[in-house]
């Protein structure tokens, strides 16, 4: 069974399926953040990973992963490690499915934000 590997950064939006996570275990923030908001963020945060180059840009999405994602992943850059089809929710599944090795992918919205 064919497995990937890949990272992510997580922003939770009031429209969330669990609109909490450990960085706002009450959802104070995330209750109160829109979609379009959660999207602005995120673009803002990929450009600066674009903007840190190939060579850098991996590093700094890892240091952005730990400081603004709602994720617990984050505690480790992002990384969710090892997964095959079927165990990620389908629309970040098929995103990460699709990369190339080392490649960045655009923002992909799920259940989770």
């Amino acid at each position: 069974k064919m497995s990937v590997a890949a990272s992510h950064l997580l922003i939770k939006h009031q429209g969330s399926r669990r609109p909490a996570s450990h960085r706002d275990p009450n959802g104070d923030q995330i209750k109160n953040r829109t979609i379009n908001e959660a999207m602005e963020t995120l673009k803002e945060l990929r450009q600066q990973v674009v903007d840190a180059g190939h060579e850098s840009g991996f590093e700094k999405f890892q240091e952005l992963a730990t400081k603004y994602s709602d994720c617990s992943s984050s505690r480790n850059g992002g990384d969710l490690g090892q997964f095959s089809r079927g165990e990620m929710q389908k629309p970040f599944e098929d995103a990460t499915f699709a990369l190339k090795v080392g490649d960045l992918s655009g923002i992909v919205e799920t259940d989770s934000g």
